[in-house]
């Protein structure tokens, strides 16, 4: 089995809350649908809460706000772990679906031979 990250990709969002309470209730039966192969999930909270670190001078750098000013920015994500690309493709369609934005699909590194 390969583990592969679904990242929620959100844009400006203009949802009613009768329309968030749908997602919300999408999402939490697409969680329970495939808790047997979830090995974590999450939503991350707005860009503007994030803080940058850059520790790769003598001295670290520490800024608040999102590393880049986008549009477009991940939201969340589920990483499950899932026999084949062809079945993760199927999976992330119903997610994307349940969630009402777009994903992103991508495979973890396959870890070295010891």
């Amino acid at each position: 089995m390969t583990q592969y990250m679904f990242s929620v990709i959100h844009g400006e969002l203009d949802y009613s809350e009768d329309e968030l309470t749908h997602i919300g209730q999408a999402v939490d039966a697409f969680n329970t649908k495939y808790k047997d192969i979830t090995v974590f999930a999450g939503g991350l909270e707005v860009p503007e809460t994030a803080t940058m670190v850059d520790g790769t001078g003598d001295t670290p750098v520490i800024t608040d706000g999102p590393f880049a000013e986008t549009k477009e920015h991940l939201g969340g994500f589920w990483v499950l772990e899932i026999a084949d690309l062809d079945a993760a493709l199927k999976l992330a369609a119903e997610a994307s679906k349940a969630c009402a934005l777009p994903l992103e699909v991508r495979p973890f590194q396959a870890e070295p031979p010891a």
